[in-house]
């Protein structure tokens, strides 16, 4: 039974990314206006240079509980479509719930999940993702820019699936 849910889990991460950018796309189809003036977090590419699978899972794994807190916050923009949304957050909830269940399958859930500079460097990434969204009034143009840092976080989780494929 590991073995088959972490080999569905394959199959299915070669186009989770890319089926996320596009619900993440149609949740807010354009901005409502120009939006220049703001500057939001930057992902550090560096969390990305891991090439053991099981810390790529990880980290996979705790992008996406990140993605998930974020972008199901009730202070999201009215503009924004509920419906794509909502299925964007049940794909999310989804691909959790399989990393969850073929990580502990292979023993590694709740042990070190990787190097703690890691974990550490994902979650203040998203703590000054929230920072931002909190010093912008959670304006529509915050979420904007939040938005474009979740379709930066699914492009980049495209190459943590290569790595956990390997």
């Amino acid at each position: 039974a590991t073995a088959l849910a972490c080999h569905h889990l394959r199959i299915r991460d070669a186009t989770f990314p890319w089926d996320s950018l596009q619900l993440l796309q149609d949740v807010a189809p354009s901005p409502t206006q120009p939006c220049h003036h703001q500057h939001a977090p930057f992902f550090p590419d560096t969390l990305l240079h891991t090439s053991h699978p099981q810390q790529a899972a990880a980290a996979a794994l705790h992008i996406l509980q990140h993605l998930f807190d974020t972008l199901s916050s009730p202070s999201t923009p009215q503009h924004w479509d509920d419906q794509a949304r909502h299925h964007l957050l049940n794909n999310l909830q989804h691909h959790i719930q399989q990393l969850q269940q073929c990580l502990t399958a292979n023993g590694t859930l709740f042990q070190a999940q990787g190097p703690r500079n890691l974990m550490l460097s994902i979650t203040k990434y998203f703590r000054h993702i929230h920072d931002f969204l909190h010093a912008h009034n959670h304006s529509a143009c915050a979420w904007e820019h939040v938005r474009l840092e979740a379709r930066a976080c699914f492009q980049r989780l495209h190459n943590l699936t290569r790595t956990m494929r390997n």
